[in-house]
């Protein structure tokens, strides 16, 4: 709608998540570096944590986009507490049969799965997207898998991503041995103020636009109303580049953001965090 008017090429504040517009603000270039670390050593089990929106998905898919064919990944997103065992959701993400099997039967037909990787050589990587909402008894399947090992070499390797609840979960007595098995933990916070200008700019210039479009008040209000979360942030520049379009503003000023959020306010059914 506003692109050609703002000379852009495609709409840079999606909220879809998309590597080629992953801003690395310190916090997300050390995650990364983490990730990358665990993948290589043949860390067990790996912990990205954040809030909602900061991230974390488009992380894992710059992560999976480096991922040469050396790595088998299988990806699980379908999380949820009713889950009790993950065997056939991870057997199915890896393309595996898991119909017409018993329990015991599908963990060593996963069994040779992994074996038959291994003697390929080529390392298998597990990652489970939204993993606060598993279950002690899931994470306990999880830990079960991770014993499976070929002389000192891990065979299967799990990345769990999640919102802060997931460290909480970690935390608990019970899973105090899953907690053990842990080689990288990293937390993402939301971006500070200086880095939303640095996240604001550098979308538009993937988007195709070099020159400035906020001001530098306008920029400080979304930064303060978004509370630094990416999506928060996507969501109020999106906004403010509609109303600018709609008005035939050259740039977006404070006053812009500042009617935008008082609309949002006003006539917005969604208490959202960019309030």
């Amino acid at each position: 709608m506003y692109e050609a008017f703002y000379g852009l090429r495609e709409k840079p504040f999606s909220i879809q998540p998309d590597p080629d517009f992953l801003f690395m603000s310190k916090r997300h270039r050390l995650a990364f570096t983490m990730l990358e670390y665990g993948i290589q050593c043949r860390v067990g089990f790996s912990v990205i944590c954040g809030e909602i929106g900061c991230g974390k998905t488009t992380l894992v898919r710059k992560l999976l986009a480096t991922l040469d064919a050396s790595v088998t990944v299988g990806l699980v997103y379908n999380t949820h507490t009713g889950i009790a065992d993950l065997l056939e959701w991870i057997m199915l993400a890896f393309g595996q049969p898991y119909l017409a099997a018993t329990q015991v039967e599908r963990y060593d037909r996963f069994q040779q799965f992994l074996l038959a990787e291994y003697a390929a050589r080529r390392r298998v990587v597990l990652i489970v997207d939204e993993a606060q909402n598993l279950n002690a008894g899931a994470l306990e399947s999880l830990r079960m898998l991770s014993n499976i090992n070929a002389d000192k070499d891990q065979l299967l390797q799990v990345i769990l991503i999640g919102q802060p609840q997931l460290k909480q979960l970690l935390n608990r007595p019970e899973l105090h041995q899953f907690a053990q098995r842990v080689g990288v933990d990293f937390f993402i916070p939301p971006l500070a103020a200086p880095e939303v200008a640095l996240y604001v700019q550098h979308r538009l210039q993937v988007a195709g636009r070099q020159q400035e479009l906020f001001s530098q008040e306008a920029l400080g209000r979304i930064a303060q109303a978004s509370r630094g979360v990416p999506r928060s942030i996507n969501i109020l520049c999106d906004t403010a580049l509609v109303y600018g379009f709609s008005a035939e503003a050259a740039s977006i000023d404070a006053a812009m953001v500042d009617e935008v959020l008082q609309d949002r306010r006003e006539y917005g059914f969604l208490q959202d965090q960019a309030q």
